[in-house]
């Protein structure tokens, strides 16, 4: 028998605050193709997304975006990752039963020996506490901006944080990871 893929419209609907807390052993591994359809997933990301092994693998990985997400942050994510660059950050999960988990994630592109990308490899980690507390805000932020005047101006939201804190953004989430961000 043959199993319907599941679609970001098949994610749960009925959102709650359920967290799920990653061990600080813990990583998160998954695999996808280029358009990001799931093709690995290791045992941590199958038991904390809720999903079955043959539920998730040939699904979209935005199944498990999570609606608090600002949408700049995955137009960042492809961006960086479709020109081979390295992507790092903090991303809200959300798991089959509607509810959630942190992680700080890192997204590379998989290439082949002519340098074409073959997919994408994640691998996430549980995020620090002080890092979440400081995004949350940030993200509550960009998601009013995008709002009021979509992506653009979540976009321009993000450059004057940036600006007024005198950093990239890369910098800013190595600062957040390391507790250095103030």
């Amino acid at each position: 028998m043959k199993h319907k893929k599941l679609t970001k419209n098949d994610a749960p609907k009925n959102i709650t605050d359920n967290e799920k807390v990653l061990s600080e052993n813990d990583f998160i591994v998954s695999k996808t193709d280029p358009k990001g359809v799931i093709t690995y997933g290791n045992r941590i990301f199958i038991d904390i997304s809720g999903y079955k092994k043959n539920e998730i693998i040939g699904a979209n990985h935005n199944l498990i975006r999570h609606p608090f997400m600002p949408k700049i942050a995955f137009k960042m994510v492809w961006e960086l990752i479709s020109q081979k660059k390295e992507f790092f950050g903090f991303v809200k999960n959300l798991s089959k039963d509607g509810g959630f988990y942190w992680v700080f994630a890192y997204i590379t592109a998989d290439l082949d020996a002519k340098g074409n990308i073959l997919g994408y490899t994640s691998v996430r980690r549980k995020a620090p506490t002080h890092a979440i507390e400081e995004i949350i805000s940030l993200y509550k932020l960009l998601n009013d901006a995008e709002n009021r005047g979509g992506i653009n101006a979540s976009q321009i939201l993000l450059n004057e944080y940036l600006n007024d804190n005198k950093t990239t953004y890369e910098k800013f989430v190595h600062q957040l990871q390391t507790g250095a961000f103030a």
